[in-house]
């Protein structure tokens, strides 16, 4: 796992830790010590912590003018035990809501397992930014798509069909906002 390293061909467009409306604003990353980990397998630096201790993520790119943010995730979602959603929703994706993001991105393509727990946060970031806003998740998994079709909560989050096999790497962020933002419109038309 410590060879997983988030999708960098973006970092000339967009760094959070250089983006002052981030919440990983001036933080600073080692390419040499490993200290996050995933119960006994040690990740790449260049994740970020956000207070669960099974997932992380990076923040590919934000655009506040479009209100929109591209999110990579590692690890285990984990609700039931590690309450992943609530850190997720109260430190990363509320502070992004204050700086005018209402459409989120997640890519899990290296998210290995979801443990459902209720859905209250994920009704509650729902209401946050039902006005505009939406939740899509590209490339997760199947048996982790499953876990979210049995936790209900494919009423708060777009996946599946379209979205499970995107190739989001040939594209630039805006592309890739226009590309899903366009599957979803004709998902909800």
């Amino acid at each position: 796992m410590h060879d997983l390293e988030p999708y960098y061909m973006w970092r000339e467009l967009y760094v959070a830790s250089e983006d002052e409306n981030s919440p990983f604003f001036e933080r600073e990353y080692s390419e040499f010590e490993f200290t996050n980990q995933i119960y006994n397998h040690l990740i790449h630096p260049q994740w970020d912590f956000f207070g669960s201790n099974t997932l992380y993520l990076k923040i590919l790119y934000a655009d506040y003018d479009e209100g929109f943010v591209i999110i990579e995730m590692i690890g285990e979602w984990n609700d039931a035990v590690e309450n992943d959603i609530m850190f997720l929703k109260r430190d990363i994706l509320e502070h992004l809501i204050d700086f005018g993001i209402t459409r989120f991105i997640f890519i899990g393509e290296n998210v290995l397992n979801f443990h459902a727990s209720d859905d209250s946060y994920y009704e509650e970031l729902y209401s946050d930014i039902e006005d505009d806003g939406w939740i899509v998740f590209l490339n997760f998994r199947e048996h982790v798509l499953k876990e979210f079709r049995d936790a209900n909560l494919d009423y708060y989050i777009n996946f599946g069909g379209e979205f499970d096999d995107l190739h989001w790497r040939k594209l630039l962020p805006p592309q890739l906002y226009e590309v899903v933002a366009h599957l979803l419109s004709r998902r909800l038309g």
